[in-house]
């Protein structure tokens, strides 16, 4: 099925006893056991089927399959936000005494687990320099556990250079997590360029509408995690939090998302509720079609912003002279999402009289949504980080992050044109 057909029917057949074509919302927390060998063989790994909603729920499954077929992996894990997904995708493979390699442009929530939480951990986080192979390449060694990077960064709008970066972790015999929320799997699908997991903040394009927290996990299922015991141990030799199993016998290519399933979920319990499931399913139908209207209408809005007076610069990967075009073409076939940035002639003061004088577009921190949506980073998504971290991440004090909606492209640009006319005066 092609991601129009996917996107509505993954996963999912019409309910046997009630006919319902749409999913249900299993609003429970457990499921009975047939009998007490019947729970024994569901804890054991042995059979299939639900056991608690805090690990697994029949609509978040659903969503998992749908999910997962979009990405063209072999299973994902939804989970209660994508910070929860980022976490756990690392945590299932690092261990005290690992250590990340990722590039630096990064979402600001991203930045402060990385740079704070997970050291206090035990798990070393080393930053590039930049986003390229080298930069990344020189951070590795013995101790490397995955090699980070966003399709899309957020907010800077680079486009990282997927099938290289791969190529390149694996001669290391590192896998490489790609954060795939902006360019979503109907722009890019990051496995088939060489990511072995991918990581979605279902929250935004995914879900579409605000409306809902969700993250996802996607298991590409092609790393051999067996050939690299001494780096992985805690999916080859015996898990102790869960029963002795060995993840990569038990489980095969699927070694990883059942580890994430069993050992971060199951232990600290980050689940999504079966209502925001169901939620998320609503807006995930309409996926192709929100995304063909998001990114027509940010490409009308760069060119807008670039050629107006009032504009000192527009990094949208969309346009012929971005660093990021080619790339552009190459991930996403032209169509890189709907995010980009600017900067108002004038700069932070400017800026701020712009940003205030917005109408149509909401003023807040989320991306994705149906709506427009303007954000001022440096004092929001990325405060925490000094000046100079956030010249890195690619942000600056002048910065005004747009997340173009699909609502009339006239509309959108008229707002964009009376903001800049105010903070002209």
């Amino acid at each position: 099925m092609r991601d129009e057909t996917i996107a509505i029917h993954a996963g999912y057949e019409t309910d046997p006893v009630t006919k319902s074509v749409a999913v249900p919302i299993y609003q429970t927390v457990a499921y009975e056991f047939d009998d007490a060998q019947h729970g024994a063989d569901l804890f054991n790994l042995e059979v299939a089927g639900n056991i608690y909603t805090r690990i697994m729920n029949p609509t978040q499954d659903v969503l998992e399959q749908r999910v997962a077929a979009l990405e063209g992996g072999i299973a994902g894990l939804a989970l209660s936000a994508g910070s929860a997904a980022i976490n756990y995708a690392i945590l299932t493979i690092a261990q005290a005494g690992s250590n990340i390699v990722s590039v630096p442009q990064l979402y600001g929530g991203t930045y402060t687990l990385f740079a704070h939480m997970l050291p206090s951990l035990g798990i070393d986080v080393r930053f590039a320099d930049d986003d390229s192979p080298a930069a990344l390449e020189k951070l590795i060694d013995g101790k490397t556990a995955a090699v980070f990077l966003e399709s899309i960064g957020n907010p800077a709008g680079n486009v990282a250079d997927i099938e290289a970066i791969a190529q390149m972790a694996h001669s290391h015999h590192v896998p490489v997590i790609v954060d795939a929320t902006v360019s979503t799997p109907y722009l890019t699908k990051s496995i088939s360029w060489g990511a072995d997991i991918v990581v979605h903040s279902m929250t935004k394009y995914i879900g579409g509408h605000g409306n809902s927290l969700g993250g996802m996990i996607v298991d590409a299922g092609s790393f051999p995690w067996a050939d690299h015991a001494d780096r992985y141990p805690m999916l080859v030799e015996p898990e102790p939090a869960y029963h002795g199993v060995k993840y990569t016998e038990a489980f095969g290519p699927a070694a990883f998302i059942a580890r994430a399933r069993t050992v971060p979920l199951r232990n600290t319990g980050s689940a999504i509720s079966p209502l925001n499931a169901f939620l998320i399913l609503q807006g995930i139908q309409t996926l192709p079609v929100r995304m063909e209207r998001h990114v027509s209408n940010a490409k009308a809005v760069a060119q807008h912003l670039k050629d107006h007076p009032q504009v000192e610069w527009v990094h949208y990967a969309g346009l012929p002279d971005s660093p990021y075009y080619e790339l552009a073409q190459k991930y996403t076939d032209g169509k890189p999402s709907g995010l980009l940035s600017f900067g108002v002639k004038g700069g932070y003061e400017t800026g701020v009289r712009f940003y205030d004088a917005l109408k149509v577009f909401k003023r807040l921190v989320n991306i994705g949504d149906v709506r427009s949506l303007a954000a001022h980073p440096a004092s929001t998504t990325h405060r925490q980080m000094t000046e100079a971290e956030q010249k890195t991440a690619g942000v600056t004090p002048d910065l005004i992050r747009l997340c173009v909606g699909i609502e009339h492209i006239d509309d959108i640009v008229e707002d964009l044109d009376q903001a800049l006319a105010v903070s002209a005066s």
